[in-house]
């Protein structure tokens, strides 16, 4: 990458951090973020809110100062929750937005670092590569085939050239590096760049709502016109009976209040952020929102294989030399041969002579590193014998050529190597060399070289081949023909330990895992074999077999395929788009350039990382922070626990709004005294609608959620029943609550304490109902009670909130409660409890007979 292979110092840390105090940050400003204040006050303006508060007005000025002064304070204190809702949700948006700006290499301390683009400063060294976004402005001190797009500037869609020998040599920030390398030298940051002069760089993070979120906003506005609907249908029916027509305003405003299920919207967004800060622990930084919802969805994963499925170490086992292979944990190869020489000469590793590490002075791709590796341990010996050449000419590797070719000088004479897939290097040559002497590549030959490289791939080996040659040195494309074939390395990148698990895991959830790789079908097929991807050889597909598919025959065909060998960017959009075409939701892995297209094709976009490219990133979904399969899989499991935490406590909002309404409707239709007074109305929202509720949304997952069946895309959250269980047990509530206070009235009791059995009962049948919501699977006596432990503290402060507004004299006056004995207690908890048994038993024997 470097032309002196030698990595300079570049900025000290300490030097970093002086200029950073002195120059700022490398960030463009943005709008101003909502303060708390702003926040807070937000919270009022909401109809209902305005509505209630001007009935406290109206309460308060007939004389009953007790219950305005009341419903102000539960009005504050539904607005204190709104808002740490809102506030740690942005807040949780606003780390993962500084995650997922983009990262740099730099040269510091003599070293190679990744680092936040923000933390880039003057006189920094920026190594860039294709792909890479440039992330200040600067001056190319190094160019290798560099080629810009700097259309964000320049509205041209044309590459810029650029070539720091021929003074076209600057570099833009925002601008993205089509092609080719280079060492940008900053010159200037932030908003001092041409970028910050226009200002108009956008956020990384697209805050795009939730579909999720905006089924559940109409799905509101429908239950805001029924609940008003019915409230009104209450309060004229109060009015008709003869009852005091401001205590009934102020009972609708109320039931309205509690019945309008305001905060589901909020809580989505609420458990949507807290499982995108989960997945984040889990090294899947999700950079937009309504991602989550898809991957729950996920059926087919498509990944690369090196560094994701492998551990991305990479090892030279043999080489194919001279008409034979070399075992080199038996046996070496010298460093003298023209094939050691092509492999290291013609390869983009760095190289840090001030360690005498072989591992540790060594910096790039760790294929290209293997490569150096297997002919030099000793750090000296390899700074002789690449400090004697200089590179005056290449070709960079391109993942559509597989291949890269170089012109060195060595003394007074220049040679062409090159290395590659050894299909695409033999195709370029024409001889051979064996023993020192060149000799046609005839076709004898080219089946004997194949067979030899056949064996390597077989053992899960990725091979690299390399020719040369002396004469006919053009300094363009033309340069790759009639090369010397030299011989082939084979070097293997073990899977990653993990990684059979996760396939298994996979399986079991019904997703389909795929490997796509540029490496040698048999290479690939071995690999998938080694961790259970496939069992068939007929189940892998080459690049070639793919180009001579039309779009129709590969739909029919990629259903029954578990490996792509040998394939080109341009091929992992036709594969995506032919999943898709199957009725899948894909989950697509990339960190090319090239691979943006069918990393954004794909339902759920997925850029590596440590290796992916700024362009890739962008197009993403979701960034892989270590390169792992496994965090694949682990955000799938994510996604749908998240999916399954939002019908929880939708199914529990609805529900216990649905029970509060028809307790109340109930009583007016059988002409029964309010059962509920508006304060109480009020406390029941407060205890059991806000706490229980979000507690739901970090419930852990059933046990068995990774043996589902993905759900469908367009699936409606009211799905599988959901709805059935919503009305069946919103309905036993509301007559439970009624048959408590009718109970009480049997009995003789004063309408104070009757009301009261029905308060307690009607808070008790929602706190037992949360617990029941935690599965739609499973019935309460399989589920470990405490492995939520937020939920069963949530549950107590509402039995702690109820028992005060029962035994504090002052809160009984206020709520117009009176103290429950023993026997009255019975009442409440077999009303409250009785449905909630026979449901949990019925579940536990279902789960049972499965």
């Amino acid at each position: 990458m470097i032309q002196e292979r030698e990595i300079s110092r570049g900025l000290s840390t300490k030097e970093a951090e002086a200029r950073q105090k002195s120059y700022g940050l490398n960030e463009i400003s943005h709008k101003k973020k909502s303060s708390p204040i702003v926040i807070f006050l937000s919270q009022f303006n909401d109809f209902i809110v305005w509505v209630l508060i001007a009935a406290t007005i109206i309460s308060g000025l007939m004389g009953d100062l007790a219950d305005a002064v009341t419903i102000l304070i539960i009005v504050v204190v539904n607005a204190i929750m709104g808002f740490v809702q809102e506030y740690r949700t942005e807040k949780s948006l606003e780390a993962l937005k500084e995650l997922a700006a983009p990262s740099c290499k730099v040269l510091r301390d003599g070293a190679l670092k990744v680092i936040n683009s923000i933390y880039i400063t003057i006189g920094d060294m920026v190594i860039l590569e294709a792909g890479d976004r440039i992330p200040a402005d600067g001056t190319f001190i190094e160019a290798s085939s560099l080629m810009v797009d700097e259309s964000l500037l320049t509205g041209e869609s044309v590459g810029v050239s650029k070539d720091y020998r021929k003074g076209k040599n600057q570099g833009f920030m925002g601008t993205t590096i089509l092609k080719g390398r280079g060492i940008l030298f900053v010159d200037s940051i932030g908003m001092q760049t041409e970028m910050g002069k226009i200002a108009n760089l956008l956020d990384n993070i697209e805050e795009e709502k939730s579909p999720l979120r905006e089924r559940l906003d109409s799905l509101g506005k429908i239950l805001v016109i029924l609940c008003l609907g019915i409230c009104a249908v209450v309060t004229i029916l109060g009015i008709l009976r003869g009852n005091e027509v401001s205590e009934m305003f102020l009972l609708g405003v109320s039931l309205a209040v509690a019945a309008i299920p305001e905060g589901l919207a909020a809580i989505v967004t609420v458990a949507l952020a807290l499982g995108v800060s989960r997945m984040l622990k889990k090294n899947a930084l999700v950079r937009k929102l309504p991602a989550v919802e898809t991957l729950g969805c996920t059926s087919v994963i498509c990944s690369d294989k090196t560094g994701t499925l492998t551990q991305n170490k990479m090892t030279v086992k043999e080489i194919y030399i001279n008409g034979r292979i070399y075992d080199l944990d038996k046996e070496n190869v010298d460093s003298s041969t023209s094939l050691a020489k092509a492999l290291v000469y013609c390869n983009d590793c760095n190289y840090d002579f001030k360690i005498k590490n072989i591992d540790k002075a060594l910096h790039g791709d760790p294929t290209e590193t293997a490569l150096v590796k297997a002919f030099f341990k000793d750090v000296n010996l390899l700074k002789g014998y690449v400090s004697r050449v200089q590179r005056v000419f290449d070709i960079p590797f391109d993942s559509n050529r597989k291949m890269m070719s170089v012109i060195v000088r060595d003394g007074s004479k220049e040679f062409c190597y090159m290395k590659g897939a050894p299909e695409r290097v033999i195709d370029k040559c024409s001889y051979i060399l064996e023993n020192g002497s060149i000799k046609p590549l005839t076709s004898q030959k080219r089946r004997q070289v194949a067979s030899y490289i056949e064996v390597m791939s077989n053992r899960a080996l990725r091979c690299i081949a390399a020719a040369y040659k002396e004469e006919g040195l053009v300094r363009n494309d033309s340069l790759e023909k009639d090369l010397i074939f030299l011989g082939v390395a084979g070097s293997i990148d073990p899977p990653r330990v993990e990684v059979r698990d996760a396939v298994l895991k996979c399986k079991l959830a019904g997703i389909k895992p795929v490997m796509i790789t540029g490496d040698h079908k048999n290479t690939a097929l071995a690999i998938a074999k080694s961790i259970n991807i496939c069992n068939t050889d007929d189940q892998g597909i080459t690049g070639e077999e793919i180009e001579r598919l039309s779009d129709a025959e590969l739909e029919k065909k990629v259903m029954n395929v578990r490996v792509f060998a040998r394939v080109s960017p341009h091929h992992k959009l036709r594969i995506v788009k032919a999943f898709k075409k199957q009725n899948n939701i894909v989950a697509m892995t990339g960190d090319g350039v090239n691979d943006a297209p069918a990393i954004k094709e794909a339902d759920i976009g997925v850029a590596m990382g440590i290796s992916g490219t700024d362009v890739t990133k962008e197009a993403a979904s979701m960034v892989l922070m270590d390169d792992n399969f496994k965090t694949i899989v682990s955000a799938v499991e994510e996604g749908r626990i998240i999916y399954d935490n939002i019908r929880k406590f939708i199914r529990y909002l609805l529900s216990c709004n649905l029970g509060e309404v028809l307790t109340m409707f109930l009583a007016s239709i059988f002409y029964l005294p309010n059962p509920l007074t508006p304060i109480q109305i009020l406390f029941v929202n407060l205890a059991t609608d806000g706490l229980p509720a979000i507690a739901l949304g970090v419930d852990p997952a059933d046990k068995d959620i990774m043996m589902q069946q993905p759900r469908e895309k367009g699936e409606s959250i009211f799905a599988r029943g959901l709805w059935s269980k919503i009305l069946v047990r919103g309905c036993l509530i509301g007559i439970c609550t009624l048959m408590a206070f009718m109970t009480g009235r049997l009995y003789g009791m004063d309408l104070a304490t009757c009301r009261t059995l029905a308060l307690t009962t009607l808070v008790m049948s929602q706190l037992l109902h949360v617990f029941e919501c935690r599965s739609e699977r499973h019935s309460i006596f399989e589920i470990k009670l405490f492995t939520n432990p937020y939920l069963v503290g949530a549950v107590l402060v509402s039995i702690t909130m109820v028992c005060g507004i029962l035994y504090i004299p002052f809160l009984a006056d206020v709520f117009n409660t009176v103290a429950l004995g023993i026997g009255q207690w019975g009442i409440v908890l077999f009303y409250s409890g009785v449905i909630f048994l026979i449901n949990s038993v019925y579940l536990f024997i279902k789960s049972k007979g499965k």
